[in-house]
């Protein structure tokens, strides 16, 4: 763009509208950003439901059948932990990093990736330590939205529990550390260590 052209450019986004005044152009902006925000947000909101995360037959026929075999789906107190509680922040930075990261898993779904029971197995390990990388490297955020040790009174829950809590908290872990395979099963090929 020529210098002219350019200044010429900027003069006529500065000077205000011949056909409306700075008032209207101002409240309509003011009311079009709301409108833009709101829907954003709903269809955000939209795609953190459990109905849209299981939409999809590789999620519904896998990862969805053994969650609700676990303590997360059905327990005694009827506080179920769906998908996006899990896998999805909750404050807004890093809920829409997360949302532009699950465009791979998009495209896993559009190229058939991980369409039928065997390429979902196949390619579960590898699904699995990108996840519990994610939650390691963010100190399992997620999870603490609903757990933490603060919050524990390690001294009534059973020996096990209690036990292994307590050398968590003197030794600053996380709980994927732990708590591997807690809603989904443990893929095949895990490394020892791993395998907790």
């Amino acid at each position: 763009m020529a210098e002219n052209e350019r200044s010429g450019f900027l003069a006529m986004i500065r000077k205000p509208s011949v056909k409306y005044s700075l008032l209207s152009l101002v409240v309509s902006g003011f009311f079009s950003g709301i409108f833009f925000w709101g829907g954003f947000n709903t269809t955000m909101e939209a795609t953190n439901t459990l109905e849209f995360c299981i939409s999809c037959h590789e999620m519904h026929d896998n990862v969805y059948l053994e969650y609700k075999k676990t303590i997360h789906y059905t327990n005694r107190t009827g506080v179920r932990a769906i998908c996006s509680d899990c896998h999805v922040p909750k404050d807004w930075t890093h809920k829409m990093i997360r949302k532009i990261q699950a465009s791979g898993e998009v495209w896993g779904k559009i190229t058939g990736s991980i369409d039928t029971p065997e390429k979902f197995e196949a390619k579960r390990l590898k699904l699995a330590e990108s996840e519990w990388a994610r939650m390691k490297g963010n100190d399992s955020r997620e999870c603490r939205n609903c757990h933490s040790f603060d919050a524990m009174d390690v001294d009534k829950q059973k020996l096990r529990g209690s036990k292994m809590h307590k050398i968590g908290i003197a030794e600053k872990k996380t709980c994927i550390d732990c708590h591997k395979g807690i809603a989904h099963k443990k893929p095949k090929g895990m490394k020892e260590d791993d395998d907790e």
